[in-house]
């Protein structure tokens, strides 16, 4: 039996194995061809692509028929010939070829990879080896975008909040009304981080209740204008038994963010999406929940980034605009460690000098230090008692009682 002319076949991409990449960066990488003998080739080429599908089937009714839904959305593809199919033959020789190749990730948005049961966003290279009278040879290597999401941003630095009762009922008698009251310092977090939950629970019912709280991810799949959803819990928090007609008050009770893939909000027919949810079982009716949005994003908190953000974790105490009379000072739970002071966020404050519009052409070529102090200390206008700017001498003067 002959020994196939090629002795290895191989697809590297520079950079560790584990790296990570955004719009506009430039994968590279390199082809490597062993041969035992001189070798006849079409052609060689490599491919990128990025996609986003959304499949599954639907059995509809008795019958064994199988609605299929399926939708998809290419993000990018390229193109690039490491050897050209031209019409004629190219003959390779024996022993070792390296083909370098790299192409750049298109500069708008991508989506970030993902994985779900029913859809995936991936983004892989492709390459293709095509011979004279031989089978075509094919490599694929996928690796990870990841889109970042800052959530030092004022929509992710808001906090989140809200109240929701519901009446307790058996055979048309009411028992008393349970309600929960809730509050997070923001939207935005990290994995890895700890969400600080004030939360007041009151139970003017007859019966004991038992508070939690959960971090949950709904994975939705859009295709054919149906829409599939996974819902699974990541996290989970369980506070301690709330008598009948008592009230309890987590001043800052912590649930941890695991290791969970970011927030997917751009991509049309996948979307990954957190909540943070307090609920209560009701006796004689169904569970209470409260749910606060949640954004998991790739870029932490600045240590003082924000002064919004630091002034409501340190007050957050004060909810009295949530009807939640909360006379002690919040617990922090034990590695929230992103909090700083107000006086640390307030000296970075007066630290930042906006820009202004006009032109600073002549401006930026001085020091920038020089240029805030001189802006800073400016002394006012000279006084005096002469009006720079008289009123003409043949201008009638004005009647003041008209």
């Amino acid at each position: 039996m002959t020994l196939s002319s090629i002795k290895s076949f191989m697809l590297d991409l520079d950079g560790p194995a584990d790296a990570a990449f955004t719009g506009g960066e430039v994968v590279s990488g390199q082809v490597i061809l062993e041969l035992r003998r001189d070798t006849k080739v079409h052609s060689l080429k490599v491919q990128g692509r990025g996609v986003a599908t959304a499949h599954w089937l639907e059995n509809r009714g008795m019958n064994s028929v199988y609605n299929d839904y399926t939708s998809k959305i290419t993000y990018f593809r390229k193109r690039q010939h490491l050897i050209r199919d031209n019409g004629e033959v190219t003959v390779l020789p024996a022993g070792r070829h390296e083909f370098p190749f790299s192409f750049q990730l298109p500069e708008e948005t991508l989506v970030t990879s993902f994985e779900g049961k029913h859809g995936s966003i991936r983004y892989w290279v492709k390459v293709k080896l095509h011979r004279p009278w031989a089978t075509v040879k094919k490599l694929k290597k996928e690796f990870t975008v990841i889109e970042p999401i800052d959530i030092n941003t004022p929509a992710l630095l808001a906090p989140q909040a809200g109240t929701k009762d519901k009446m307790a009922r058996a055979w048309y008698r009411n028992f008393g009304q349970v309600s929960v009251t809730a509050k997070i310092d923001r939207k935005g977090y990290t994995p890895g981080e700890v969400i600080p939950v004030f939360a007041e629970f009151d139970n003017s019912t007859s019966r004991s209740i038992v508070p939690k709280a959960f971090i949950t991810q709904t994975q939705t799949f859009i295709a054919r204008g149906t829409m599939k959803q996974k819902r699974s819990v990541v996290a989970t928090l369980c506070g301690d038994i709330v008598g009948a007609r008592c009230r309890e008050t987590w001043h800052g009770r912590a649930i941890k963010i695991p290791p969970v893939g970011p927030s997917v909000l751009q991509c049309r027919i996948i979307k990954v999406e957190y909540m943070l949810k307090v609920c209560v079982d009701v006796p004689g009716t169904s569970k209470l929940c409260l749910e606060l949005p949640l954004v998991i994003g790739t870029i932490p908190l600045h240590p003082f980034g924000s002064r919004t953000s630091s002034v409501s974790s340190q007050y957050s105490v004060n909810l009295e605009w949530l009807r939640m009379a909360i006379p002690e000072q919040p617990e922090p739970p034990p590695d929230y460690s992103s909090v700083v002071t107000e006086e640390e966020a307030g000296q970075c404050s007066n630290a930042v000098v906006p820009q202004p519009a006009e032109d600073l052409s002549g401006i930026l070529e001085r020091p920038l230090m020089a240029f805030v102090q001189e802006f800073r200390f400016r002394p006012p206008p000279v006084y005096s008692e002469i009006d720079p700017n008289p009123q003409p001498l043949n201008m009638r003067p004005r009647c003041m009682t008209c």
